[in-house]
């Protein structure tokens, strides 16, 4: 990975921006980002964003940390932390590579332990929201109502991994544009960051944790196509004299090769402690085939799935095709769903419009 340097010195050159050429110019999904500026692709106008700071290594980010989405591109802060434990498949194929090389080789190697890893729930720039390649109402809370399929949004909240931050300053008093900022954070000069949490931002925290916590992230690559799952539980209400058990998932396909792929179908399997065994086929995700490119190499959804039990696993494929026709299965890794304690209570403040 090239150093990181100021972007009004020197050309910023990272793995998810492709450099466009030697003007100090780099490209990622609808965003320009060109010596401290930002333009939408579709304006001609220039933006004035910050000055980059060298990313963290070590330790966390604090409430107030201005960013760049590293592979997506959008502006954001960052609210609080949370720490998950990623199973990522990849490592732990690498590791049954090894033992067979080295005649090690046992059932063990199959298994795939977690490793504690940071993420951010963060507030998405509103200006950015219409050009990126993902859901911006990727937060949604299952509303105490006689309707149990009742979703609410929290439109511009996401969860952010901490090799996606690209940490800047900026002088704006203001420098992100959604509905939550001034709610969440004030404004205090001299500190770094010069934003704080508000008291209203940790008592939302805490009431709504059950619906906003991330504990468990999995990942896999297929053919230099990676995928990445993140479940949520969302609470269990009474349907038809049944308890109903719901959760969302937000799933992320990255293209790390040079070659262009395209989603044409899903393919899931869904099991139940019930013992019930679903299959579900479809063409693309919510609507969508979309195109992972060099250019634009990443796409996130998120989704929802019931089951009439308090656990069960989720697990299946997608349909990839290349450029020259050839088709393929990506694997979507291995994934729990499990239940919390429920109080049947909705979620607390600020709570986007209604779904159906």
């Amino acid at each position: 990975m090239a150093a990181i340097r100021r972007l009004c010195v020197l050309k910023v050159v990272v793995p998810g921006l492709v450099a466009a050429n030697a003007s100090r110019t780099a490209l990622c999904g609808a965003f320009v980002y060109q010596a401290g500026w930002v333009r939408n692709m579709n304006s001609s106008r220039l933006q004035s964003v910050g000055i980059l700071e060298t990313p963290k290594q070590q330790g966390k980010y604090e409430t107030g940390q201005l960013f760049l989405h590293k592979v997506f591109g959008y502006r954001g802060i960052v609210l609080f932390p949370w720490v998950a434990r990623l199973y990522d498949r990849d490592v732990a194929s690498k590791t049954e590579e090894r033992n067979l090389e080295e005649g090690l080789y046992t059932t063990a190697g199959k298994e795939v332990k977690g490793k504690t890893h940071t993420y951010y729930q963060v507030l998405i720039d509103s200006r950015d929201c219409p050009y990126i390649r993902a859901q911006t109402e990727g937060v949604t809370f299952l509303g105490n109502t006689e309707n149990s399929r009742s979703l609410y949004a929290i439109p511009g909240l996401d969860y952010v991994s901490h090799e996606d931050v690209l940490p800047y300053t900026s002088s704006d008093k203001q420098p992100i544009q959604h509905e939550l900022f001034d709610r969440f954070l004030t404004a205090q000069p001299g500190r770094i960051p010069p934003f704080t949490a508000r008291e209203t931002l940790r008592a939302w925290q805490e009431k709504n944790h059950p619906w906003l916590e991330l504990s468990d992230v999995h990942r896999e690559t297929t053919e230099n196509i990676r995928v990445t799952v993140i479940p949520f539980y969302m609470g269990c209400r009474e349907a038809h004299n049944a308890n109903v058990y719901w959760w969302r998932y937000c799933i992320r396909l990255e293209n790390l090769g040079e070659e262009t792929v395209q989603l044409r179908e899903r393919h899931w399997r869904i099991f139940s402690l019930s013992g019930t065994l679903e299959t579900v086929r479809g063409r693309g995700v919510i609507g969508r085939e979309p195109v992972l490119s060099k250019e634009q190499p990443a796409f996130q959804y998120s989704s929802h799935v019931s089951l009439q039990a308090p656990s069960g696993h989720m697990w299946g494929t997608f349909r990839m095709e290349r450029s020259d026709g050839h088709m393929f299965d990506c694997r979507i890794p291995p994934f729990s769903l499990e239940s919390k304690s429920d109080d049947n209570s909705s979620p607390h403040g600020f709570v986007g419009p209604k779904r159906k």
